[in-house]
């Protein structure tokens, strides 16, 4: 059904838009690009206001503008040498997309770039990852917000859900799906970009990995886009992250492998009249094939985000993503729309949505606060099952915004990305594709970071994790686990850099068993160039 109806939704997404459409394609600045925190930096010394963070990637042309906006703010009310710095970084980054932003229609027929980044890391792990794979207890019985009860059933006798998925590479969450073995690993890759004129976009990053003694390849982005400005389509191979959170987002991270995928979006915020700014990102794919008692199942994915900012410094935003139908599941009409109006067990889907804030105080060196409430379950069109994230970014502890801290808080609910029919859950290649600690979990990050230069910069995490607050069964105990990790950017040359990462953790409890224990070390040396 959705693939039938999918055409219908791309054609009315393009008609709702203005006319200005294609004003430039251009590639996605990758998602954890130091280019990222630059802008971050930006914002923060006052120079870009109409910046939104529940979407990304970023486009580079998205990035062109904001730049564009933080000349012209720097310009007219001056700016210091630590943002200066920041702009000529972002110029070099940002060179094409900059000189065609005010004139697309000049860009040449054919622009290739064979080789545009290159990465070299070597990864040493003692240690192992945590395993998700435990049953859960599954009491039903919410109300909202904690409070009340009864939107979902209660469950008269004892009732488990199954928890799936690994933790990937302990203390290197949210890598696109790249987990290292004990020992020594070495990952290399590069990117290729083309543009066909002023429409056309391509863009591929091969990766090849050694590890565990093994030698594989594989294409960890490759995508075309058709568009730029108001519209964009994508089709291909990439990753996305649909929330506010730095340590994880709920709906959608980059947590596990990159999605083969369909994408419509608009790279720049639409004009929405009274309600402000308006971002939408609408993506289409499908998951792993899951293997039940009743057959094999694989599950259509779909994802929507409709992030507004109604003035500059505060920002709305829904989000949804939803397994639904597939092969091994009845696709009738009926049982497609279901689970619109509240979950069932009869539906064929599985859906986590809910509703995020952003609200950034100028009067408080343009600190920001975030939070995102989301069900894994609705009741009468509302989400239940509740889990959380919220946060605390303050920007500039220090005037000249070189140092930086943040404070994040998750919640995830004891039956978060677990589902009945689709047994392998809200995961993809055994990794949850929402929070990269999965559900029935608490997690507290706190970072510092310093900034020595515009690329040069040093930090610190603490973090903090249980799992089985809620839920446990049997014989399980909660389990707890401190880590600490320090990272040092370091440029070397105009287009080189290098990046050390140093992390260590004490788990105790481990995988809820009691009295069971596991200290993991991880070390990690990468060189970055930029042609």
């Amino acid at each position: 059904m959705i693939k039938q109806s999918f055409p219908f939704i791309a054609l009315l997404f393009l008609l709702s838009l203005p006319s200005n459409l294609f004003a430039l394609s251009s590639a996605n600045i990758p998602i954890g690009s130091p280019v990222y925190a630059q802008i971050e930096k930006l914002v923060a010394l006052g120079l870009i206001s109409s910046d939104f963070a529940g979407i990304k990637p970023i486009t580079k042309s998205e990035g062109a503008r904001l730049l564009q906006e933080a000349d012209n703010n720097s310009r007219e009310n001056g700016a210091s040498s630590f943002s200066n710095e920041l702009l000529s970084e972002l110029r070099l980054y940002l060179k094409r997309e900059l000189s065609l932003l005010d004139k697309p229609s000049q860009a040449p027929l054919f622009d290739v770039a064979p080789v545009s980044d290159l990465t070299l890391r070597y990864v040493y792990l003692s240690g192992a990852p945590r395993d998700y794979d435990r049953p859960i207890h599954d009491p039903g019985g919410e109300g909202v917000f904690g409070i009340g009860s009864g939107l979902r059933p209660v469950n008269a006798y004892p009732t488990t859900a199954q928890q799936r998925g690994t933790e990937g590479t302990p203390l290197f969450e949210n890598n696109e799906g790249t987990s290292y073995c004990k020992g020594s690993s070495l990952d290399a890759r590069f990117s290729s970009e083309a543009h066909v004129g002023q429409y056309v976009s391509l863009f591929i990053e091969p990766a090849f990995l050694v590890t565990d003694g093994l030698t594989r390849g594989r294409l960890n982005k490759g995508y075309v886009k058709l568009g730029g400005d108001s519209f964009e389509l994508e089709l291909g191979r990439d990753s996305n992250w649909l929330g506010f959170g730095e340590r994880g987002a709920i709906t959608l991270s980059n947590n596990a492998d990159n999605f083969d995928l369909i994408k419509l979006s608009n790279p720049e915020p639409l004009n929405a009249g009274f309600l402000g700014k308006l971002k939408l990102a609408f993506i289409f794919s499908q998951l792993d094939k899951v293997m039940t008692s009743d057959g094999e199942r694989q599950p259509w994915f779909y994802a929507i985000k409709a992030s507004l900012k109604p003035v500059p410094s505060f920002e709305i935003g829904i989000n949804l993503g939803r397994q639904q139908g597939g092969p091994g599941v009845d696709n009738n009409l009926r049982d497609n729309l279901q689970g619109l109006v509240g979950g069932t067990n009869n539906d064929n889907s599985n859906s986590l949505g809910g509703f995020e804030l952003r609200w950034r105080m100028p009067f408080l060196r343009n600190t920001e606060a975030y939070w995102e409430y989301s069900g894994e379950d609705a009741a009468k069109f509302w989400p239940i099952v509740e889990s959380y994230l919220a946060g605390i970014y303050i920007p500039r502890l220090t005037d000249d915004g070189k140092n930086d801290f943040r404070f994040e808080y998750f919640l995830g609910n004891n039956i978060l990305y677990t589902h009945w029919k689709y047994t392998e859950g809200y995961t993809y290649e055994g990794l949850p594709i929402g929070h990269s600690q999965g559900g029935a979990t608490q997690d507290f990050l706190f970072r510092y970071r310093h900034w020595f230069s515009a690329r040069g910069f040093a930090g610190a995490d603490y973090m903090y994790t249980t799992r089985g607050n809620v839920g446990r069964v049997y014989n399980q105990t909660l389990e707890r686990k401190n880590a600490l990790r320090a990272f040092w950017t370091i440029p070397v040359s105009d287009r080189f850099d290098m990046k050390l990462t140093y992390g260590w953790e004490k788990v105790n409890n481990l995988n809820l068993q009691e009295n069971a224990s596991r200290t993991n070390n991880l070390a990690v040396v990468e060189a970055h160039y930029r042609f």
